[in-house]
């Protein structure tokens, strides 16, 4: 290996004239200027898919702790503060029979919606065009996002953050959700307006918010913190060991392919690597 390979993982950074791929080991690529690397004609790879089991978990998980109140269960156990049960102690919500909606119905939607229909959900979705019925399944298709809205009482992020999708989830979104929703994101904190979301949970209007992900982390809205009815974790949807060696060795496999004159297998755009 002649020439040097510039891995980023957070920030785009300058780089010489000898780079020749930008691999960054996660599926998104927002932090990364792709124009800028057009114009080098720098090839830009990503592993998407890789995560796609390991993050559905998450989303499950924060949408059972967030519809059981674990974050307040925890606390009453680890604080001594548990008391003989009472009949209305820490009352949820179950999610057999409810309807959860999904924006963005790509491999993560997808994977999601399986989990959830084994919970005995009921699967709607919103995306930029219609899956295939033997794909779909079941799942009602909204092509507004809006008719989405109407319809969820749990509400699961799986968009990537777009100048579209940016703030998705905003005021106006919230009051078009059901009374007492909850809302689950492990896509990208910026699909979020905090300050209308907090609101929302401050209020009872959102019922319960399961959220691994935050805009302008690891520095998220302290208010969130403060929040019985949130369950936060630190954006570790990928965080199992065999998700992390698959998503390092593709990353690997690009920059091996790129190297040796040959198509990555995950480029972002494959006209960058001409």
């Amino acid at each position: 290996m002649t020439k040097p390979i510039l891995v980023v993982t957070s920030r785009y950074p300058k780089v010489t004239p000898s780079v020749r791929i930008i691999a960054t080991y996660c599926v998104g690529f927002e932090h990364i200027d792709l124009e800028a690397a057009a114009c080098r004609k720098i090839p830009v790879a990503y592993t998407p898919g890789a995560n796609s089991e390991a993050t559905a978990d998450i989303a499950m998980l924060l949408l059972l702790g967030a519809s059981r109140r674990a974050y307040e269960a925890q606390e009453l156990v680890r604080t001594g503060a548990w008391k003989p049960m009472s009949p209305d102690m820490l009352l949820g919500w179950q999610v057999g029979g409810k309807v959860l909606g999904i924006l963005g119905m790509g491999r993560m939607g997808q994977t999601v919606a399986r989990r959830a229909r084994g919970f005995g959900m009921k699967i709607h979705y919103s995306d930029g065009s219609q899956l295939p019925a033997e794909v779909a399944g079941d799942a009602g298709y909204h092509k507004d996002p809006s008719d989405l809205l109407r319809v969820s009482q749990f509400l699961s992020l799986h968009a990537p953050e777009t100048p579209q999708t940016r703030h998705f989830l905003n005021a106006k979104a919230i009051s078009l959700l059901p009374p007492g929703a909850i809302v689950v994101n492990t896509a990208r904190g910026g699909l979020v307006v905090d300050d209308d979301l907090i609101a929302a949970l401050k209020s009872g209007r959102i019922a319960a918010a399961g959220l691994d992900v935050f805009e302008n982390e690891p520095k998220l809205h302290p208010e969130y913190v403060s929040l019985k009815n949130t369950f936060l974790l630190p954006h570790i949807g990928s965080a199992t060991i065999e998700t992390r060696t698959a998503m390092g060795m593709l990353a690997l496999d690009n920059v091996e392919a790129v190297l040796n004159g040959k198509p990555g297998p995950t480029l972002v755009s494959s006209r960058l690597a001409a």
